[in-house]
């Protein structure tokens, strides 16, 4: 009796876990937006006063969110000509004079720009690396390869690579590996990414995890 309803409740539980996990990263994505529209609105309304009716109407739900993307699409188009990248380099220029934000400013348009960019090579391939020592594997992507004042210390071809954690990828460890130490696989980033959310039950190119296959078909 306890052997199946523990069957039976893991098999609720594969049912409603992706669809929580869902919700949340949707919610938090919808609390991030908003909040970023409400608190550009109380530090206007603390630098001009008496604009309550206009609060009023912010706290009308979804607005912040709405409000936030029609921004971000608007600073899209104005970018796409040329003064609006006119503007932009004078905005990187302002931000690379200040000491503290200076170093903040620069790393973080630096990752995104590499993100973001179609020409970027961030994530271009998955890895297989040995860690977090000699007898294990762990999934890893490439990111490109060691530059600067670190490549001119490095003897040979190295790699830079991202081990991201799991089940939340957005964490990980950046290493630097020798090429010869690194197993570039065939599938795709999308299949690396699910493979590794999934703690390795979405098989890429494969079927489902056989025991968990086996457990939820009991």
């Amino acid at each position: 009796m306890s052997r199946h309803l523990r069957q039976y409740f893991i098999t609720g539980l594969l049912v409603w876990l992706p669809m929580a996990v869902t919700v949340w990263v949707i919610t938090w994505l919808y609390g991030l937006l908003d909040g970023i529209f409400r608190n550009v609105l109380s530090a206007s309304n603390a630098v001009f006063p008496g604009q309550a009716q206009v609060a009023q109407i912010a706290n009308a739900p979804g607005l912040g969110v709405l409000v936030v993307v029609i921004v971000i699409l608007m600073t899209g188009v104005f970018v796409t000509n040329i003064f609006g990248q006119w503007a932009v380099r004078q905005w990187d220029r302002l931000m690379n004079r200040i000491p503290v934000v200076r170093g903040i400013y620069t790393s973080v348009k630096q990752v995104s720009d590499t993100l973001f960019s179609g020409s970027g090579n961030a994530f271009s391939k998955a890895l297989l690396i040995r860690y977090p020592h000699n007898e294990a594997w762990a999934m890893a992507f490439l990111t490109g390869k060691p530059g600067g004042e670190v490549a001119s210390k490095l003897d040979g071809d190295y790699v830079s690579a991202f081990i991201p954690t799991t089940p939340n990828p957005t964490s990980g460890f950046f290493i630097m590996l020798p090429r010869s130490h690194v197993i570039e696989l065939d599938m795709s980033v999308d299949d690396a990414l699910k493979y590794i959310i999934s703690m390795g039950v979405v098989v890429p190119g494969g079927p489902a995890n056989p025991a968990l296959k086996n457990r939820t078909s009991n």
